[in-house]
C-alpha cells in the first residue's frame, strides 16, 4: 500500500468542504438560528389555546346597552 500523500489528503478536504458546502442551506435550516427560533416558537404555541367567548350573550348585552341609551326624538330636536 503506498503511503498517503499530502495531495490525496488535499483533494480529500476539498472534497468535504465542497460537500459541506452544497448542504449547507439544508444545514442551516435544520440546525441553524432560524430554526432553533422556529423549534421555540412550535413549543410556546403548543401551550397556547383559544379561548372563545359566548358571542350571542356579548351581542345580547351590546343590544341592551344600546335600548336603554337615551336618545332623542324628532319633537325634541324641532323644539331647539
Amino acid at each position: 500500500m503506498p503511503p498517503v500523500s499530502w495531495l490525496m489528503i488535499a483533494l480529500l478536504a476539498l472534497a468535504v468542504a465542497a460537500v459541506v458546502g452544497a448542504e449547507w442551506p439544508s444545514l442551516t435550516g435544520r440546525y441553524g438560528a432560524e430554526a432553533r427560533a422556529r423549534r421555540e416558537r412550535a413549543k410556546r404555541k403548543a401551550g397556547l389555546s383559544i379561548v372563545r367567548s359566548e358571542t350571542e350573550e356579548f351581542a345580547a348585552s351590546v343590544e341592551r346597552d344600546l335600548a336603554e341609551l337615551p336618545t332623542i326624538e324628532e319633537s325634541d330636536r324641532r323644539k331647539r
